[in-house]
């Protein structure tokens, strides 16, 4: 193999194929980036057996040909190398000379072939969505996927996808997130798992909002086209929460709240929470104003600001933390809270629409 390639377009692609790459392993292939020089493109794939990054790059190929180069030192190497240009070449005995400027480097690579074969996905109804409603609606969710291994599926994601509609749904024991918009879709109904590592790639790669991505999805793996890069990942088997019958169907009281006022006072409030110090933040639901106070050993803390308010008062405990990320991913002015009782969860939700849903379970409050 013989190719010369542009530096900076070469460095951008290995540092986003480098992050499918797997670090922990006794595959030596995998942990090495896939070059393969075809036609007048460099093809770059990144697979660490879950999750895989496969890319190309134009340049002038005066010979094809494969190998895999660890990709730690690869990456490295194109960070820092000098010059515009790259210029890699192999032999015969798998060794990988790579110059730039003045700067040149041997490496000893693995042949193409013993790289994995990344899956296929193949038929089915294109999913497309735009590229900025796509991220907005992972971001809005992936906060509250489960961090615990006790139940794998709710490590994902959970996609709904029917005619016209997309839903994302997260949990993990202690809330729920969730965000629905419209696309342009008139297939079958869809309903997968994708793990939130590979959620975390997606938004990475998303760069031009104005544009879209395509999803293939097959029975146990998904395929993200995002400009010129594809993501494949394995979807998540199991048992997704039944979300919609955690969901109350009624409300005793509602308060519509400034949702910057809220966070504010969320967090003057959290001050004297610490991780060694922990306490729920006791909040008054009353008639035009929210109290909301904190006790730990370190003392206490007091603060309200104004509501809307509509039903009888509610006294109700929060982890404080849980309650900002729910507020912070609502991007909205202001929200509507719809509330029964001091042991039962809420509902964050937009005022006007169902664009989000944000569920989350009360603490149990101390008798003063």
């Amino acid at each position: 193999m013989k190719i010369y390639c542009d530096t900076s377009v070469l460095r951008e692609a290995c540092l986003n194929v480098q992050r499918a790459v797997s670090t922990k392993t006794t595959i030596p292939a995998i942990e090495g980036i896939l070059i393969k020089a075809i036609g007048n493109e460099l093809l770059l794939t990144g697979y660490d057996l879950e999750v895989g990054i496969t890319t190309s790059v134009p340049c002038r190929v005066a010979e094809q040909g494969a190998i895999i180069l660890n990709a730690k030192i690869l990456c490295d190497i194109v960070r820092k190398i000098p010059g515009d240009q790259v210029y890699i070449e192999t032999d015969e005995r798998l060794l990988a000379t790579i110059r730039g400027g003045e700067a040149e480097y041997s490496l000893i690579g693995i042949d193409g072939n013993e790289f994995p074969e990344l899956p296929t996905v193949s038929g089915g109804y294109p999913v497309v969505v735009e590229q900025k409603m796509l991220k907005d609606m992972v971001r809005q969710t992936i906060f509250a996927v489960s961090t615990e291994d006790s139940k794998i599926v709710h490590t994902g994601v959970k996609f709904e996808i029917a005619p016209n509609l997309i839903r994302l749904v997260a949990v993990d024991g202690h809330r729920l997130a969730m965000r629905t918009e419209t696309i342009n879709y008139m297939g079958e109904e869809l309903s997968f798992v994708v793990p939130a590592k590979t959620l975390n790639e997606v938004i990475k790669l998303i760069n031009d909002e104005e544009d879209t991505v395509s999803l293939g999805v097959g029975k146990r793996h998904i395929i993200f086209e995002i400009g010129n890069y594809q993501i494949v990942s394995r979807l998540l088997d199991g048992d997704f929460l039944n979300y919609k019958n955690a969901i109350p169907t009624t409300c005793a009281s509602t308060a519509k709240v400034n949702t910057r006022e809220m966070i504010e006072s969320i967090d003057r409030t959290s001050l004297i929470i610490t991780d060694k110090f922990k306490s729920p933040v006791r909040f008054i639901f009353d008639d035009k104003i929210v109290r909301i106070s904190s006790i730990t050993a370190l003392g206490t803390a007091n603060d309200s600001f104004s509501c809307e308010y509509e039903g009888p008062r509610v006294e109700i405990g929060f982890n404080n933390k849980l309650l900002l990320d729910a507020l912070r991913a609502c991007d909205a002015d202001e929200v509507k809270i719809e509330l029964n009782s001091g042991s039962a969860p809420i509902l964050i939700l937009p005022t006007e629409g169902d664009g989000f849903l944000f569920l989350i379970l009360p603490m149990r409050l101390k008798k003063d």
